[in-house]
């Protein structure tokens, strides 16, 4: 159900497809909490168009659009017109050659003249009880035309003064579009400013082009940024529990194994520590010098011996001699104080010998 409702959601979102929705930002859970929606919104799409209009008003709308730039264009002719007539007056104060002046002049007061009928007609008297602005009539304003022979004078130069300036400005558009025409002559141009609306039109066409994929490209990247914090999300869940049943599940035993290794590893150590001692003291004994330590051993090992045995037999006088009490002890004194007297006399003997 879930990958159909993705299926749905991804056809609801695409843009470019005709009788399709505008982008949303709908997401598969969106439509799985609201199980009808999917089939609503395909169900709009039968009478509404990419941009959510109907399609009778989308009709309309494009029949309005028709005929306001037919409107638009008919405006944009005679307002160039008028402009060209605007900037040709405007050289009045420059001064122009005679013929040119008089007929400028002429055209100045006709347009006058036209305006201010414009501006009358605008504020027409409410049913004759108000004065119309100030207090003309049509009538009176026509009596300040140049006389007929000066407008007609004027309405014949009036072409091809309009087609000279006309040329002027095109000529100028075309050098601003394409600035390798100035160089070209005078047909050379004309006959490339008479491409030149095609190529426009071209331009614009790709121009148009590259904002309507501009636009499915900015729906497509908001279908995307709401797309990728939805995935990140599943992707860091996954990696939670990844790291919950796999890394933390097996990290105990992995201590386990890695503490089994330092055991091995400190055991060879102390192996090797051992050997290199066996090593040292093999270099340093040799057969020989066992044989003399052992010789040693035995001498010492003899005359600790008879040393113990000598220290017994004086315990053993000792002991005896402590059990005959203070009577013994005066016969000790006694018999050490003769002891001296007898050295002393051996040692004068020896010193009366000796002289």
């Amino acid at each position: 159900m879930a990958s159909a409702m993705g299926a749905v959601s991804a056809e609801l979102l695409q843009q470019g497809c005709g009788s399709c929705l505008p982008p949303s930002s709908l997401t598969d859970e969106d439509l799985a909490a609201y199980p009808g929606l999917a089939n609503l919104l395909m169900g709009l799409t039968k009478h509404m168009d990419s941009s959510g209009l109907s399609v009778n008003l989308a009709q309309q709308m494009e029949e309005a659009r028709k005929e306001l730039q037919l409107r638009r264009a008919n405006w944009l002719k005679w307002e160039a017109i008028y402009r060209l007539l605007q900037e040709a007056l405007r050289e009045l104060g420059t001064g122009p050659a005679p013929q040119d002046r008089k007929v400028l002049e002429v055209l100045e007061q006709q347009l006058l003249v036209a305006e201010l009928k414009r501006i009358l007609s605008l504020n027409p008297s409410l049913q004759g009880t108000q004065p119309s602005l100030l207090g003309l009539e049509s009538s009176q304003v026509l009596e300040l035309l140049p006389p007929r022979q000066e407008l007609e004078q004027m309405q014949k130069q009036l072409p091809t003064e309009l087609e000279k300036r006309l040329k002027s400005k095109c000529f100028a558009v075309l050098s601003y579009y394409r600035p390798e025409s100035d160089g070209a002559g005078e047909t050379a141009r004309g006959a490339m400013f008479g491409t030149l609306a095609e190529s426009l039109a071209v331009e614009k066409q790709r121009l148009k082009e590259a904002q309507v994929r501009h636009q499915e490209l900015v729906g497509l990247l908001e279908q995307q940024k709401a797309a990728y914090p939805q995935v990140l999300l599943r992707c860091l869940a996954i990696l939670k529990r990844l790291a919950r049943e796999y890394r933390l599940g097996a990290q105990s035993e992995l201590d386990q194994l890695n503490t089994q290794y330092l055991e091995m590893k400190c055991s060879a150590m102390f192996l090797k520590l051992r050997l290199e001692e066996l090593s040292i003291l093999l270099e340093t004994y040799t057969p020989e010098k066992v044989g003399v330590h052992r010789m040693m051993r035995d001498n010492l090992k003899a005359t600790l011996n008879q040393e113990e045995q000598d220290l017994a037999t004086s315990r053993k006088i000792l002991s005896n001699y402590e059990t005959l009490g203070p009577e013994f002890e005066e016969l000790v004194k006694e018999y050490a104080r003769l002891q001296a007297i007898i050295e002393n006399r051996r040692w004068v003997l020896k010193e009366f010998n000796k002289n």
